[in-house]
């Protein structure tokens, strides 16, 4: 008999009941450090009081009166948002699938409006993730996301990670854009090295195609920086935002240049959710804080530490974990014994980590854990693979 909850989730036997800045406190009164953070989405830790009182001031004043109408708190938001990267324009969605599939739209409505409407492929590459819709799992393409979904929504070119020669002769009169995540995560925290990135930035301009970048786990101070593509020095025209951005609350969002986004004229796109008050409330108090000035420096600083530590942690235990990779607090653990494995043993021995492909176990904690939680941390993950290695 099937549950009244869709079985779509192969998921753990924990309830958490409440959480307090890097802590999850399940329901029998165990006290978890959470590293990962509802898969990189709280950013600021649980229960932040800041978005806390925002929520709380939104709340008692107005929930939802949909884009029909300004919303002065959206506005609030876009603006921040504007004046601290390269956007032109913002359109708030609810996910980061809800993002991908704008950030493709926009791209071939670009090409359309140029009057050239054959050009609609975009290329992507392996072991990407960008959602599980439609066009999200069409850009994929992998066996895992796309069986059963068939037909696949067509108009995706999958090249190779780290296929140069590929990437190239991908390119034709038909590419509209390449869509690429600055660091994978689903796909075992595989970092573009910077030198890759600018010459992405390079092909795009080249061909005069678009570079749209995928910054839904990888962004919102993940790295140390505000967004990952920060640290090539280079630009997007189009970039997808989710996850951190909203601090728990569902919030999305695409970031665009004047000239990607001209097509999107009014009517060509809309959402009932996308930009409620709440939302954006809550999303320009996370604001608030990444950008003050001492935020970054910070997250960089106990990046530093955290890694070094997992780089002890892996040399004690090599018959366990193979490498520490990622960058800022977006890391992996690169295993030896089954992913699986050392997840499992975290939540004995009361550690959150997330899997991904690879065989890597996930770290992304909040970007507010203490040093002494980094300790704590590593300290739980040493019982961890202990109790892994002593179970082979």
């Amino acid at each position: 008999m099937i549950p009244s909850i869709l079985p779509t989730y192969n998921r753990a036997p924990l309830s958490f009941e409440r959480g307090e800045g890097a802590w999850l406190i399940e329901a029998d009164g165990r006290r978890f450090l959470d590293l990962g953070a509802g898969i990189a989405v709280n950013a600021l830790g649980h229960a932040h009081p800041a978005l806390i009182a925002a929520l709380e001031a939104q709340a008692g004043k107005l929930w939802h009166v949909s884009n029909l109408y300004r919303i002065p708190e959206q506005q609030r938001l876009a603006d921040q948002l504007v004046g601290a990267t390269f956007a032109d324009t913002v359109f708030f969605t609810n996910s980061g699938t809800e993002s991908c599939e704008l950030a493709v739209k926009m791209a071939r409505k670009y090409w359309y409006e140029k009057g050239a409407p054959e050009r609609t492929e975009i290329v992507t590459f392996s072991g990407s993730f960008h959602g599980r819709s439609s066009a999200g799992i069409a850009a994929a393409g992998s066996e895992k996301m796309v069986k059963g979904f068939a037909p696949i929504l067509p108009g995706f070119v999958h090249v190779d990670w780290a296929d140069h020669d590929g990437l190239k002769a991908a390119i034709g009169e038909q590419t509209a854009a390449i869509l690429i995540e600055p660091v994978q995560g689903e796909g075992g925290i595989r970092p573009l090295p910077d030198q890759c990135l600018q010459g992405l930035r390079k092909l795009c301009d080249e061909h005069g195609i678009l570079l749209i970048l995928d910054e839904v786990q990888s962004g919102m101070g993940r790295t140390g920086k505000l967004f990952a593509h920060e640290w090539a020095g280079v630009t997007p025209d189009i970039m997808m935002v989710a996850k951190g951005i909203g601090g728990g609350f569902p919030l999305g969002a695409v970031l665009a240049t004047e000239r990607a986004a001209a097509g999107m004229t009014a009517g060509t796109h809309g959402s009932t959710y996308g930009g409620n008050p709440l939302a954006c409330a809550v999303g320009s108090a996370v604001m608030d804080q990444m950008l003050a000035d001492d935020f970054l420096p910070e997250v960089r600083r106990k990046a530093g530490l955290l890694r070094q530590k997992l780089e002890g942690l892996v040399a004690t235990h090599a018959g366990v974990f193979e490498e520490v990779r990622g960058q800022g607090l977006m890391l992996g653990l690169k295993c030896r014994a089954a992913n699986t494995d050392v997840v499992q043993a975290g939540y004995d021995h009361e550690v959150i980590t997330v899997p991904a492909a690879d065989n890597v176990v996930r770290l992304l904690p909040p970007l507010i854990l203490s040093d002494e939680e980094i300790t704590e941390a590593v300290r739980r993950l040493d019982r961890a693979a202990t109790h892994v290695a002593l179970s082979k």
